[in-house]
């Protein structure tokens, strides 16, 4: 937060005229999931998992089914039913969870090796775009409270990430 507050003086401290010429601003997220590559990759990645994501659903209204089923029936259920019913309950949620946590590591490990791939284009994007220009710094579009569309090179990045493939 420091750091922040004193990047943000210094940049205060320079005139605008040269600001604008050397100084630009980045979002390097939005620059990579705004990609045709990124949006081809979320529809693979749902085409790749949606069998399992049907099987978590699945479970998951299985056990809220057994839920509702429960609580609707276990005044007229036995001391022993109830148990029986609750464990079976812990056993589906319990699957459900272990399913449920296991799509969401495949999704985040597919997700790394992605962004893995596509770190070295950005990065030969963006040497590209210093070379061709006058740009002395580039910030991270989070880190800026304010940014004049113009020094943002956001849109030109993804421009040519697309040209890329």
């Amino acid at each position: 937060m420091i750091a922040r507050s004193l990047l943000f003086w210094v940049f205060a401290s320079i005139s605008h005229s040269a600001i604008a010429g050397s100084m630009v601003v980045l979002d390097v997220q939005a620059a990579l999931q705004s990609s045709n590559a990124a949006e081809a990759f979320r529809a693979d990645l749902v085409k790749s998992t949606s069998q399992q994501e049907s099987q978590v659903r699945d479970l998951e209204n299985q056990a809220k089914k057994m839920q509702s089923d429960f609580e609707l029936n276990k005044g007229l259920l036995t001391q022993e039913q109830i148990q029986q019913k609750d464990l079976q309950f812990k056993k589906v949620y319990g699957e459900y969870q272990r399913q449920l946590q296991a799509l969401q590591q495949q999704r985040a490990a597919m997700e790394k090796e992605f962004l893995e791939g596509m770190r070295p284009k950005l990065d030969q994007v963006i040497k590209a775009l210093i070379d061709e220009g006058d740009i002395s710094l580039i910030i991270n579009r989070q880190s800026a409270i304010y940014v004049e569309p113009r020094i943002d090179i956001t849109g030109e990045i993804i421009k040519r990430l697309n040209a890329q493939e």
